[in-house]
């Protein structure tokens, strides 16, 4: 056994039931389209899963894969140019999984924290991405964002214990 090995604690990849994923990234999107227009400005429930399972499931490479096919099929059921959320979720859902497996994000204040870091990563590759491709002058941030986020942060604290509930046990 090396000595990095010993040194490095264990983090628990989690396994989900089968159609957990599926399920509940479908369940955010309806639910994210029936939101009156007012919600959707705060709530981003794609997002709190696509960061979820990524820190829940600490690979890279699913996490990319499941940011990348929410962000399309949110920008899809929305009025922005097909590609911003995916290219937002896809970054999220990479970092998130990279960060997941190096960090334990189990405790609630922890969660909190993530989400709130994260809802202003999204919110920056989406502004630099309006910026960079569609020559559009986007808002970094706003007092409207800051709450966003708040919101965003204070949801996935209730959401994420019960999102655990579709791990399998072991």
């Amino acid at each position: 056994m090396s000595v990095r090995a010993q040194v490095e604690p264990h983090i628990e990849v989690h396994k989900f039931y089968g159609g957990a994923v599926i399920g509940a990234a479908f369940l955010a999107l309806v639910v994210q389209a029936f939101l009156p227009p007012h919600g959707r400005e705060y709530l981003e429930l794609p997002l709190l899963v696509t960061l979820y399972f990524g820190l829940s499931r600490r690979n890279p490479e699913s996490g990319l894969l499941l940011g990348m096919a929410i962000g399309i099929l949110q920008d899809g059921m929305s009025h922005v140019p097909i590609g911003l959320y995916g290219i937002a979720k896809t970054s999220v859902g990479y970092v998130a999984s990279t960060i997941g497996a190096r960090i334990d994000v189990e405790h609630p204040l922890s969660r909190f924290a993530f989400t709130f870091l994260f809802f202003h990563f999204h919110q920056a590759v989406l502004a630099t991405t309006q910026w960079l491709l569609l020559a559009q002058k986007p808002l970094y941030f706003s007092p409207k964002l800051f709450i966003a986020s708040l919101a965003n942060s204070v949801v996935a604290v209730v959401l994420f214990p019960l999102l655990d509930h579709l791990r399998k046990p072991g």
